[in-house]
């Protein structure tokens, strides 16, 4: 039996043409503020959010009164979820080492990871206050040593959120803005009169905060592609159509354009998960996002074999993967392309996204066959080093180096190393004259 879909969603070249008029917004807007700064950013701030206070960046006097505004219970959820995001950060962390080793005798070789200077950390709160996304980029940039962090959310209901806020502060946060969409990427990356530029842009957001991040790349360093929620649940007779019904429209409330698909080799299963998304549909608070992103990016696919599922799993890498099947660690063994697994009927993907400690910012649009999510280990850039300690060490290396260097025509390449051999092997003769110089010429 080939692969069959139950439903899909909507056809790809009607999502390229959203796509490309995501792009056209973006450009026009990160070209405003490049050249009016301020005052376009207020200007879209207004426009977008209806939100232009006196400054957008908060005082320490309005992020504690702000913080006051939580009970006892909430700010100690807040800091339970960061305790375990930053302990597994600290624990990636710890596994990337500084090196320095000795290659040959008198060559000395390392590298330093060394943290991003400044960065920008997005988190998303229009529709809703995403607090989780204050713990995994700024905490995160906190564990890996960044100096300089900047977080900018958007209003949430016409005020900064509380939760984010708090989140943003007790994650380590230098300077808070209030600002979101477009604007806040464009400011961050771009620079304003107010606002400095940092070195690199992380974080998730809608199409069209993805899309500011995509068109920046270059001008700053960006973590990933991290547009809508995309999830993926792959799943056997072993579990019912509630779970995963449950699950996939526990992502797809995220927005309206955010893909959910189930993967199986039952269709007992995936007739049952059709079933019980219209129940759920029914009864669901934010059924009004959440049925329209299964209408049209929702899908069921119906495979043959366990190896068809996770060919499917791989051409499609979702950012969420969520296996349910008798063999969960063959499908962690065996896939290559995703953002994040979530094994086993006990775990679940909103886990993932708020309390149990991976990063939740993670590659969308398949941008999961090149890379990774968020992790400490982005903030931080690998730098090389090399030292030669002895005349020997100087003389063999150059002797190597300057004939690979005519192999490919650079004279002045093998100079450099002729210059050292002369030097440091005691060959006492003028340029071009050393016997390194002369049989890379030969």
């Amino acid at each position: 039996m080939a692969v069959k879909y139950l439903k899909r969603g909507k056809p790809a070249d009607e999502r390229d043409q959203d796509d490309a008029k995501v792009r056209a917004i973006v450009e026009a807007a990160l070209g405003d503020i490049e050249t009016n700064g301020d005052a376009a950013v207020r200007a879209f701030a207004e426009k977008f959010d209806g939100y232009t206070p006196e400054k957008f960046r908060l005082s320490q006097d309005e992020i504690d009164a702000l913080i006051a505004k939580l009970s006892a219970r909430e700010l100690d959820d807040i800091r339970f979820a960061q305790e375990q995001v930053v302990s597994f950060a600290k624990a990636q962390r710890a596994s990337m080492t500084d090196i320095e080793v000795e290659t040959l005798p008198g060559v000395i070789l390392g590298h330093k990871n060394i943290p991003v200077q400044s960065v920008g950390c997005y988190v998303p709160g229009g529709k809703f206050p995403m607090v989780a996304s204050a713990h995994m980029s700024v905490a995160t940039a906190s564990v890996a040593g960044v100096p300089r962090i900047v977080a900018c959310t958007p209003p949430f209901k016409g005020e900064p959120n509380p939760g984010v806020i708090a989140a943003m502060h007790l994650g380590g946060a230098h300077e808070i803005y209030v600002l979101g969409g477009i604007q806040a990427i464009g400011a961050m990356a771009l620079g304003t009169e107010t606002i400095e530029p940092v070195h690199m842009l992380v974080g998730p957001g809608n199409a069209f905060v993805a899309e500011a991040k995509r068109q920046l790349f270059g001008r700053v360093g960006i973590d990933l592609f991290a547009g809508p929620t995309e999830t993926m649940v792959i799943a056997d007779d072993t579990v019912d159509g509630e779970l995963c019904a449950t699950d996939l429209l526990g992502q797809a409330e995220h927005g309206y354009n955010s893909p959910a698909v189930l993967v199986t080799n039952s269709e007992k299963l995936a007739r049952a998960t059709l079933s019980e998304i219209d129940r759920l549909l029914a009864i669901l608070p934010t059924a009004d996002t959440a049925s329209k992103s299964w209408e049209d990016y929702g899908e069921v696919i119906l495979c043959d074999s366990y190896d068809e599922m996770l060919k499917v799993a791989d051409e499609i890498a979702s950012e969420h993967v969520q296996v349910m099947t008798d063999r969960d660690d063959w499908f962690l063994e065996n896939m290559t392309c995703y953002g994040a697994l979530f094994l086993g009927p006990r775990t679940n993907v909103a886990n993932g996204d708020k309390v149990i400690g991976t990063n939740h910012t993670l590659p969308t649009k398949k941008a999961g066959r090149y890379t990774g999510g968020l992790w400490v280990g982005k903030y931080l850039k690998t730098h090389s080093y090399q030292k030669i300690l002895t005349d020997e060490a100087a003389t063999l290396v150059g002797e190597y180096g300057s004939r690979l260097c005519m192999l490919e025509g650079f004279v002045g390449h093998a100079e450099q190393c002729n210059v050292r051999v002369r030097r440091y092997g005691g060959l006492n003769v003028p340029y071009g004259e050393g016997a390194p110089y002369r049989e890379a010429a030969e």
